[in-house]
């Protein structure tokens, strides 16, 4: 790797473009942040969707056979006397996971992140391939619109669980739903090639399109993630791409690669799914780590603890993601020596991980706190993905993984990697990039009362259903009280949905705050957090194209409380103090 590169001579000024219409810049945009918007509102929508798929998801868990508020509207197919029917309830599992990890999480830390923040950051004027940009963008809402349409097929939405186990998927007939089972196919195909697309950008983007001075070891940690992402982006979505198209073939032209019954592989779908499924994980989750690295740090007011330490985390987690996806399967039947290689290599990844934890404890510690909205919910990021990992040490044990596969322990888990992880990360990271994107600050004390009320409903719905899954409870369950065993549960059930209730309405004062501030929230200074990070250096919001110039970098983005730095306690990494040399300029690209 070179010390020192250099963004690329741009095709347009920073400051002087030609006149746009309203669809050329806002709509069919090349601009990476405009990119970055539409991304952001198209995944907040589908986060919507979600939220409204598990709500119903814990009425029939909580209240089975009880009629539900407003399923009338729903048509007979899924409700009767407002009852949800079991052949709805299997679509509203399937299509919850499916929205929230494909559709909303995935798509509001890279889409939006990495489209808006990775050329500001490292100071160029925008993405490597900006049409490809482009096209990533309106990819992704096909897909999301193709998935959408599920719902609205004569037999309803796909049903097979969200990582479509076969044969169950791969033969329509038994799950009923044949033309969702196709549309749902087709959209992670579609999905995949955006991702990919999106994925190679900021891939080139990185490598090649650094300001001046701009060394690997002087990228924010959030742009580290973010590269890092989309290299296992390139690798992961192709392997699912591949397994939806072998499926989608075995529904529509009679071939047999995962139905048994045929001479199929069942076992080959899971193998597929979860050699990707694993590193996704680390798609949805990575990302959030970078981002709450550059929020502690700023909270904290201190460089961050351990910076090359927390790179070689990344790498490290990115590429122990791919022996892991096994654990995933020990029910499967799966040979014990090649079990304890997995378990072995699970717990491994552990290590990594705790080395992240304990330097942003590290960063904290001794520091000038600064407690704003970003920071709070920061701080919920490292809480809650401790917990998630901490619940994720049994089941990388063989031995306990056994009992609890698929039952409510699981279900905990997930979602507080996910929930407590992806979303508080994104609860930190909306609020401190929204004055570059709107030139507005969010309201922090309704950001502050939001935050405290979702971290405790959080807790109130997720927390228990460790309980419940030690007792046995399993996952995707129409109707617990028809088990004795977990009748005892069901008031903990009960408990569990009311608190899921109240965690869903909290955020409409997240959406209020959001859509309110667009028109009414305070203009943002220049530098509303003190931060050193190059997108400061530019007006609320950034302007089309950047820079007028591309700025030189002179050190790394974490110097807070630096003795250099006379009238402040931060040192942005463009300002030039009197022992600082001019990076050397690098030769022009061949031909120019």
């Amino acid at each position: 790797m070179t010390s020192v590169a250099h963004a690329r001579p741009q095709a347009h000024d920073g400051a002087h473009h030609a006149p746009m219409s309203f669809w050329q810049k806002y709509i069919f945009s090349t601009d990476h942040k405009i990119i970055g918007i539409q991304f952001l509102f198209v995944s907040l929508f589908f986060l919507l969707v979600g939220g409204l798929l598990a709500i119903q998801i814990r009425w029939q868990v909580g209240f089975p056979g009880t009629p539900m508020p407003l399923a009338g509207l729903l048509p007979e197919s899924m409700a009767v006397g407002g009852v949800i029917l079991p052949e709805y309830y299997i679509q509203l599992v399937t299509m919850h996971g499916t929205f929230m990890v494909f559709f909303a999480i995935m798509p509001l830390l890279v889409g939006v992140y990495a489209n808006f923040l990775i050329p500001l950051k490292l100071g160029t004027h925008d993405m490597a391939f900006p049409r490809i940009n482009m096209w990533s963008f309106w990819l992704a809402l096909l897909a999301g619109m193709i998935m959408l349409a599920g719902f609205f097929v004569p037999d309803g939405a796909a049903r097979a669980g969200w990582t479509m186990y076969a044969p169950l998927s791969a033969r329509p007939d038994l799950s009923g739903a044949t033309l969702a089972q196709q549309l749902w196919c087709v959209s992670i195909v579609v999905l995949g090639l955006s991702s990919v697309m999106g994925s190679l950008n900021y891939i080139t983007t990185v490598i090649n399109h650094r300001a001046p001075g701009m060394t690997w070891f002087r990228m924010p940690l959030s742009v580290w993630a973010l590269f890092i992402t989309a290299i296992l982006g390139v690798l992961a979505l192709p392997v699912l791409q591949g397994a939806a198209i072998m499926l989608l073939f075995d529904q529509t032209i009679g071939t047999h690669f995962f139905d048994p019954v045929a001479g199929g592989q069942a076992l080959l779908w899971q193998h597929l799914f979860w050699f990707f499924g694993h590193p996704e994980v680390y798609i949805l989750i990575l990302p959030a780590m970078g981002m709450v690295s550059d929020i502690v740090a700023n909270g904290s007011r201190k460089p961050i603890f351990g910076y090359h330490s927390m790179v070689f985390a990344i790498i490290g987690i990115a590429f122990l993601g791919w022996i892991v996806w096994g654990h995933h399967m020990f029910m499967s039947g799966m040979n014990p020596t090649l079990g304890s290689t997995f378990m072995v290599s699970t717990l491994l990844i552990a290590v990594p991980s705790a080395i992240k934890v304990f330097n942003w404890m590290g960063t904290m510690w001794r520091g000038n706190l600064r407690f704003h909205v970003p920071m709070l919910n920061a701080i919920g990021f490292v809480s809650m993905f401790t917990i998630g990992g901490l619940s994720g040490i049994f089941m990388a044990a063989t031995p306990v993984d056994i009992p609890i596969h698929d039952t409510y322990f699981i279900v905990a888990h997930i979602h507080y990697v996910l929930f407590g992880g992806s979303l508080f990360a994104l609860f930190a990271a909306i609020p401190y990039w929204y004055p570059k994107m709107f030139g507005r600050l969010m309201s922090e004390p309704l950001g502050k009362i939001h935050f405290w009320l979702t971290f405790i409903t959080y807790n109130l719905v997720f927390f228990p259903m460790h309980v419940i899954g030690m007792g046995g409870q399993m996952r995707r369950l129409y109707d617990p009280t028809i088990y004795d065993f977990l009748k005892p549960q069901q008031p903990l059930n009960e408990f569990i949905s009311i608190a899921a209730f109240a965690l869903f309405a909290v955020q409409f004062l997240f959406a209020f705050n959001f859509i309110w501030s667009l028109w009414k929230g305070k203009k943002a200074p220049q530098n509303p957090w003190e931060d050193n990070g190059l997108e400061w250096t530019l007006s609320n919001p950034a302007p089309h194209g950047n820079w007028e110039k591309v700025p030189n970098v002179y050190r790394g983005p974490y110097e807070f409380s630096s003795p250099e730095s006379p009238n402040s306690d931060f040192l942005p990494q463009h300002v030039k103090l009197p022992t600082d040399r001019d990076p050397v300029p690098a030769p022009p690209p061949a031909g120019h």
